[in-house]
C-alpha cells in the first residue's frame, strides 16, 4: 500500500494517523517532491476508476492561472490534463492510497481509509 501526501495538509495527516492507528504497512509517497509521472498519473487513474478532471484541485491558484474550469472533459482531453498533474502535482487531490488489492482511494475521509484497509489481503 502507498499513499501520496503532502505533510502540510489536514487530511493526509489523518489518513496517516489512521494507518498506523490500524498497524497499517504502508509507503509515504511526498508527491510534490516525488512527482508522478504521466505514465504513474494514468496508472492511478485507472485504480480509482475516475478521470484527471475528477482528482484535480480546480481552486488552486495554479488551477486558475490555467484556467482548467474551463478545459474539455472528453477523452481528447484526457492527456492535457494529466500532463498538467504531473507539471503542476499541487492540482492532485490528496492523500491518494493505491490499495494492495490494484484499487485505489481517495482517502479524505476517515471512511476511505477504512475502505482501502478494508482491501488488504487478509493473513491465513
Amino acid at each position: 500500500m502507498e499513499i501520496w501526501i503532502n505533510p502540510a495538509c489536514s487530511k493526509c495527516r489523518g489518513a496517516l494517523s489512521l494507518l498506523d492507528a490500524e498497524g497499517a504497512e504502508y509507503t509515504v509517497r511526498r508527491y510534490l517532491e516525488e512527482t508522478p509521472t504521466e505514465d504513474e498519473i494514468r496508472v492511478v487513474l485507472d485504480r480509482l476508476g475516475l478521470e484527471p478532471w475528477d482528482i484535480t484541485r480546480t481552486q488552486e491558484a495554479v488551477a486558475k492561472e490555467l484556467g482548467v474550469k474551463e478545459w474539455g472533459r472528453a477523452e481528447e482531453d484526457r492527456e492535457r490534463w494529466v500532463a498538467a498533474l504531473t507539471a503542476h502535482p499541487r492540482l492532485i487531490q490528496r492523500p491518494i492510497i493505491t490499495a494492495d488489492d490494484g484499487s485505489a482511494v481517495v482517502a479524505r475521509t476517515d471512511e476511505a481509509v477504512r475502505d482501502a484497509l478494508s482491501r488488504r489481503p487478509t493473513s491465513k
